[in-house]
């Protein structure tokens, strides 16, 4: 009896000390040398990847795509883009519900319509028209065969934060504008924000809407 006693106390005390030292090597000192290192060698994506504006507030990650709309008015349920800034591709991600709604998803995720689907068909239809009428100056008016794919269709995580040097051309005009800005100025601007394909042959060129609007609205301030 006492010698079950004594073995069972043991193997408690045993247990006891491997749950101590797991827990301040695997939940104490792992997690600070991970995030130390990450601090010294990755601070700006240790951070969440936030980007700043002239004024050092943060205004978004560059890794999260986000919506530039004007305020809602009474009876809308969807609000209208606003054409001051470049926008982004649509965002319908797995669609608008109490915890869900574009650009603010709580859960990402597809469309998961196939390509033959009507109400997919029908989503494109309307964006494409919309992309036409919204990036129409006058005398610079914009073709439905100049609207690129990510114009009007969402990513795979309903939340891409870049888009085509395509469809940031496509929009310089307008943006110029309607911020009383030149073209070529916008251009250079677009240009200056274009990244390529990762070591020259991953991915596509692209350009971060949050990134570019964060310096548009710089360069408005300057006058």
């Amino acid at each position: 009896m006492n010698y079950s006693v004594g073995n069972t106390g043991r193997v408690l005390w045993a247990g006891l000390r491997a749950l101590i030292v797991l827990t301040v090597v695997c939940g104490v000192l792992y997690p600070l040398a991970v995030t130390g290192i990450a601090q010294l060698a990755f601070p700006a994506k240790a951070n969440g990847s936030t980007i700043e504006d002239a004024s050092g507030k943060a205004v978004g990650s560059s890794l999260i795509g986000q919506r530039y709309d004007l305020p809602l008015k009474d009876g809308q349920e969807t609000a209208a883009p606003d054409l001051r800034w470049f926008q982004p591709r649509p965002s319908r991600g797995l669609g608008a519900n109490t915890v869900n709604t574009r650009y603010a998803l709580l859960l990402s995720g597809a469309t998961n319509r196939a390509g033959d689907s009507p109400e997919l068909i029908t989503w494109i239809t309307e964006a494409k028209a919309a992309v036409v009428k919204d990036n129409s100056v006058p005398g610079h008016p914009v073709t439905p065969s100049e609207v690129p794919a990510d114009a009007v269709t969402s990513s795979g995580s309903g939340l891409d934060p870049n888009i085509s040097p395509a469809y940031a051309r496509l929009q310089v005009r307008r943006v110029a504008e309607r911020n009383h800005l030149t073209v070529e100025q916008v251009e250079k601007l677009v240009a200056g924000h274009t990244s390529g394909r990762i070591l020259g042959f991953i991915g596509e060129p692209r350009v971060n809407v949050l990134e570019l609007n964060t310096a548009l609205r710089d360069l408005a301030a300057k006058g």
